[in-house]
C-alpha cells in the first residue's frame, strides 16, 4: 500500500481496491471504503497512524466484499461511523446477503468465503450525514445502490463505475446488476468535470473519456454475442458456457455467480428492450430472439 496525495485535502492509498482519504481539519479523516479484508484494515490504520491522523468516518461507496472488508477491523480500533446508502447499508450491516443475492439461495460453504462476505459492521444512512467538503452522488449500474464521492478539491472518487483496460482485455466481462443504469452512468460520468478521478482498481487519472468509451464498447460487444448466440433456443447454462469459451475464461464458483449474475443482467436488458424472448419447453427456459413482426 502507498499513500498519494492528488490535492490539498483529498489523498488515496494505492491497493488492489483504492482506499480514498479526505481530512476534515488537521487530524481527522474520512475514509473511502476499506478495502477487501482484515489484513486490508491493518495496513490501512497503520498508514492512518502514521501520519498522526484519526479515522472519524468510514464511506462505503457499495457493499462489494472488497470494499468493506477493513470495516470491522477500523471500526472496532477507532470507534468510528461508518456511512452507506439505501440497501447497500443494508447489505454492509448483513454480509450474508451479497453471496446470498449471487446465488439465489442460501450460498454453500465455498461461496462464503472473504471474496463474497466481508464481516459485519455497524452502518448509518448517509443521507444528510457527511462532514462540510464532501458530497455523495448516484452511480447506479454496478451494485444497487453504489454512489461515488466529489471533495471540495474537485476530485471524484467513482467506485466501481469504470473498469480498467486491463481489466476489460484481460477479462472481457465485468460485474454488472443493471446494465441499463451502467449505461446510463457512464453517459453521466461524461458530463463530469473534476480535477482528478479515482476508480477502485486504477491509479489516479486525469481524463476519463477513453475508459468510458472502452467501458461501452465492450458492453455493446457481450450484448451483441448473446444476442447472436439466442437466434437458436438456449438455456442460460449454455449462454454462460458460450461466453467463458469466447473470452477464454475459467469458471470455479465465485465466478459462477458473480459473472453468472451478470450475464442474467444482460439477458435481462436484451429482453426488457424488446431484444430476446423466452419459453419453457421439456421443463427448461430456454432464451431465443424476439421474432420482428412483419408490417
Amino acid at each position: 500500500m502507498q499513500l498519494v496525495q492528488v490535492a490539498e485535502k483529498t489523498f488515496y492509498i494505492k491497493n488492489v481496491t483504492n482506499i480514498g482519504i479526505y481530512k476534515i481539519n488537521n487530524t481527522d479523516v474520512y475514509l473511502i471504503d476499506t478495502g477487501n479484508d482484515k489484513d486490508a484494515g491493518k495496513k490501512i490504520l497503520k498508514i492512518i497512524e502514521a501520519e498522526g491522523w484519526h479515522v472519524k468516518g468510514i464511506i462505503n461507496t457499495h457493499s462489494n466484499a472488497d470494499h468493506i472488508g477493513g470495516n470491522k477491523w477500523i471500526q472496532d480500533k477507532t470507534n468510528c461511523s461508518i456511512f452507506a446508502h439505501h440497501i447497500e447499508k443494508t447489505f454492509t450491516e448483513y454480509p450474508i446477503l451479497e453471496s446470498s443475492f449471487l446465488y439465489g439461495g442460501y450460498p454453500f460453504k465455498d461461496l462464503r468465503n472473504k471474496f463474497l462476505m466481508a464481516k459485519e459492521s455497524m452502518v448509518m444512512e448517509i443521507e444528510n450525514q457527511l462532514p462540510y467538503g464532501l458530497e455523495y452522488f448516484p452511480l447506479k449500474g454496478h451494485f444497487f445502490d453504489m454512489i461515488g464521492i466529489k471533495t471540495s478539491d474537485n476530485v471524484y472518487f467513482l467506485a466501481d463505475a469504470l473498469f480498467s483496460e486491463e481489466t476489460i482485455n484481460k477479462y472481457h466481462l465485468f460485474y454488472i446488476y443493471d446494465v441499463k443504469s451502467f449505461l446510463n452512468t457512464l453517459d453521466m460520468l461524461n458530463s463530469l468535470k473534476g480535477n482528478v478521478y479515482i476508480l477502485s482498481h486504477v491509479e489516479a487519472v486525469f481524463d476519463i473519456s477513453s475508459l468510458i468509451e472502452m467501458n461501452k464498447n465492450k458492453i455493446k460487444e457481450i450484448l451483441d454475442k448473446i444476442y447472436h448466440i439466442c437466434e437458436k433456443k438456449v438455456t442460460f447454462e449454455n449462454i454462460l458456457k458460450y461466453i467463458f469459451d469466447e473470452y477464454h475464461l475459467v469458471m470455479n464458483a465465485n465466478q459462477y455467480v458473480l459473472l453468472g449474475s451478470t450475464v442474467r443482467s444482460y439477458l435481462s436488458y436484451l429482453y426488457d428492450e424488446g431484444k430476446l424472448s423466452y419459453e419453457f419447453k421439456n421443463n427448461q427456459m430456454l432464451w431465443k430472439q424476439k421474432e420482428r413482426s412483419s408490417s
